[in-house]
């Protein structure tokens, strides 16, 4: 079967939030992208933690670059996610490989890849006024999880 989603994870600093994203791919059957440069080495105890014993049941590929990054996933949709977005993450009728594009803790994706003509269209999650973002992990979770849902829970 193939990969649910892709979920990608640019330039990653805080590794717990990819351990927890370890586990989701795990979980789910999504496949988890990584691009350089990331912010922590994938030997640090606090990512191998988080991420338990997932480590071996989740597919992770780590890219040098976001041009590596295309290569692999396209001509996938591409969805990046920023809290400037006015389309949420539930206006989209997702497709099993879709890529759901998130940028690095706490500065999010650079306007240059926000506008790049890979991408499909920018969404958010929905939260409250007042608020700047939600954790990644978390966010990478809420909208892998409705990827699935839309698609049935298929092989769960």
């Amino acid at each position: 079967m193939s990969d649910l989603c892709h979920v990608v994870f640019v330039e990653p600093r805080i590794p717990p939030n990819t351990g927890n994203a370890i586990r989701t791919a795990a979980a789910t059957g999504a496949h988890l992208h990584l691009v350089e440069p990331l912010g922590f080495d994938l030997d640090d105890a606090k990512l191998r933690r988080a991420g338990l014993d997932y480590h071996d049941l989740a597919v992770v590929t780590v890219h040098r670059d976001l041009e590596q990054l295309w290569k692999a996933v396209l001509p996938a949709r591409v969805f990046a996610f920023t809290a400037a977005a006015t389309a949420t993450y539930t206006d989209v009728h997702y497709e099993r490989g879709d890529v759901l594009l998130f940028g690095p803790e706490p500065t999010g994706l650079e306007p240059d890849v926000l506008h790049s003509a890979h991408v499909t269209e920018r969404v958010r999650i929905p939260m409250r006024p007042g608020r700047r973002s939600l954790n990644l992990s978390n966010a990478a979770a809420i909208a892998t999880y409705e990827v699935w849902r839309q698609l049935g829970f298929a092989g769960s």
